[in-house]
């Protein structure tokens, strides 16, 4: 099966990536799982996928795929998103800080 830049060379691809405080693995993932959905719905979203570490079941990663930047500067505006942001310092190693964003662009 074809990845989603397969067809599409200039999709802006996000890998973020978070690690659980110790004891709240399964409320962040719960939290995690609630995004997918509104986010799928977004415009302008081509996929969102959220995964979990196979040796760690306290770290996540999103990969995205968004059609410009400006689709996803309206994702991380969006209200689901910011009531999340909300609650990093209760989940996240690192609080805010402990999300790592990374746009990446497809080159071959």
């Amino acid at each position: 099966m074809p990845t989603p830049t397969e067809d599409d060379r200039n999709l802006l691809t996000v890998i973020a990536h978070m690690k659980a405080l110790p004891g709240k693995e399964a409320q962040l993932r719960s939290e995690l799982e609630q995004l997918v959905s509104p986010t799928l719905a977004e415009d302008g979203n081509v996929n969102y996928d959220l995964h979990v570490a196979v040796d760690d079941p306290g770290t996540f990663y999103f990969y995205e795929n968004w059609k410009s930047p400006g689709h996803l500067e309206a994702h991380m505006a969006n209200s689901h998103l910011v009531e999340f942001a909300g609650k990093l310092d209760e989940y996240l190693v690192g609080g805010a800080d402990g999300l790592t964003i990374t746009q990446l662009q497809r080159i071959k």
